[in-house]
């Protein structure tokens, strides 16, 4: 078989007439697979609604029929569900898949790089944005660099490749100006690589019958150009687009939550204080929840967690990442220790429908703290507290190995899972998303806010609520819409 064969094969698998985007990506991807020469990256950049989906089921379809596997990944663990059901093919967090536990004894070792037994592989990578490039994922990872790990995993297999599939108009990686995987030039100047991309901009004609979708094409389209004035938004014309007061919000919220489940509906924010307050406000008035944490609540994990999943084996890559959704099925027990709050439950991951119910212990504090997690300074309190308690081993390399085990050191940090911020919404979708525009001047109408409305709003997939925007950001004439 050659190039223009599996090019073929590949337009035979898309099932439809592609458009000129995605008849490029199809056959950027025929030479890629064919492709004699080493390190072959090839970066997919495409804003919602150009078929990014649509066509990487067709190339996973088409794979086996040239000897070559597959390998999905995305950066949390609700962007590879996601990945996982359009592609109708399992799909794993980077991290499970690149990373173990080192065997060391010493547990200041954290996790290392798993060696790629893979050959003749893809490795296809979803929500490329969120990929982060520096030494920034924390001390149990030896603060590596999450997006060179992943291209030294990939081209230590045999004759493997790489795709890089994001929207660069979404949010880049918390601390960062851009998203570096999706950035041909930051790539090539980076790494030494075999290097292609492509850019899928033609939204489907099928797709501009969703408000969800014109409206991001709006932002997108804005983001394009050098203005900064308010977006001009459509809601009328749109049976999946309303505008919600503040005073509607409640009747809206409990329409949705008995239509799609609680774990279905989500209001997305711009910061941790207004999340707070609609968390109580979705406890109190629609699940009648009194207390600051109840059996039935719905959880965000804040903070990547490495001991509740890594129990028994030492080589386990498991571990609950932050962004991951947690459902209290049981309280079973509460307790202040060192100044903190705890609660022991029995919990459901909800990301990861196999793995069976487990006790683990949370934190309450960053249930309600306007930080995104406990922060660096009570994380080191905590530390300094727990070590008192392991005094008596006399020296500091086994009192810290002592506090690496401890499960209250370990508890999960987590906030309520109703009102998210934009940056923990990202990678994954909802049925009805309800976007606040919370306090806002004309001085912060920028490029950022764009970003951040587009990708708050592209989170929708099939219900989406303005609420509390001004008027300004809606268009008065419907009939002069047009893309």
């Amino acid at each position: 078989m050659n190039e223009t064969t599996f090019y073929n094969i590949l337009k035979q698998q898309f099932g439809h007439v592609p458009t000129k985007g995605q008849e490029r990506l199809l056959y950027a991807t025929a030479r890629l697979m064919f492709s004699v020469k080493d390190r072959c990256v090839f970066i997919v950049r495409g804003y919602a609604g150009t078929g990014k989906t649509t066509s990487v089921k067709a190339i996973v379809d088409s794979l086996k029929l040239i000897n070559y596997q597959s390998v999905l990944l995305a950066p949390t663990g609700r962007a590879a569900k996601v990945l996982s059901q359009y592609s109708e093919r399992s799909a794993l967090t980077i991290h499970k898949k690149i990373y173990q536990k080192k065997t060391m004894m010493d547990t200041e070792s954290g996790f290392g790089l798993r060696q790629n037994l893979h050959k003749n592989t893809l490795f296809i990578v979803d929500e490329a944005s969120m990929i982060s490039s520096g030494q920034s994922m924390g001390a149990m990872f030896g603060n590596r660099d999450l997006l060179s790990d992943l291209l030294n995993f990939v081209f230590t297999g045999k004759n493997c490749r790489l795709m890089l599939i994001g929207d660069d108009a979404q949010l880049p990686p918390v601390g960062s100006d851009h998203s570096p995987a999706l950035d041909y030039k930051f790539m090539r100047d980076t790494f030494s690589l075999t290097l292609a991309q492509t850019h899928l901009t033609e939204v489907k004609r099928q797709a501009l019958d969703s408000g969800i979708l014109y409206n991001a094409t709006i932002l997108r389209d804005q983001l394009g150009s050098e203005e900064n004035s308010i977006p001009q938004l459509s809601e009328n014309v749109f049976e999946d687009v309303q505008k919600v007061n503040g005073a509607e919000l409640q009747d809206f919220l409990e329409d949705s939550v008995n239509k799609h489940g609680i774990e279905n509906v989500i209001i997305v924010t711009r910061s941790n204080k207004r999340a707070n307050l609609f968390n109580q406000q979705v406890r109190h008035r629609l699940l009648w929840h009194e207390n600051d944490i109840d059996a039935g609540d719905y959880l965000m994990v804040v903070r990547n967690n490495y001991f509740w999943l890594d129990e028994g084996s030492s080589n386990s890559t498991d571990f609950i990442a932050n962004g991951d959704a947690l459902e209290v099925i049981k309280i079973r027990g509460r307790e202040e220790r060192y100044g903190f709050e705890f609660a022991t439950i029995e919990g459901r991951l909800l990301d990861y429908p196999d793995l069976p119910p487990m006790e683990m212990i949370i934190l309450i504090d960053t249930i309600m703290a306007e930080t995104p997690n406990l922060g660096p300074e009570k994380s080191k309190a905590l530390y300094h507290y727990v070590a008192e308690d392991y005094a008596d081993l006399g020296n500091r390399k086994a009192i810290h190995k002592a506090i690496m085990k401890d499960p209250y050191y370990n508890a999960l940090q987590v906030k309520f899972a109703y009102a998210v911020t934009c940056h923990k919404s990202q990678g994954g979708q909802w049925p009805a998303v309800f976007v606040d525009q919370g306090y806002l001047t004309d001085e912060l109408i920028d490029k950022e806010f764009v970003r951040w409305l587009y990708t708050a709003i592209t989170r929708a997939q099939q219900e989406l609520y303005f609420v509390n925007f001004a008027e300004s950001f809606f268009v008065e004439d419907e009939k002069a819409l047009e893309i």
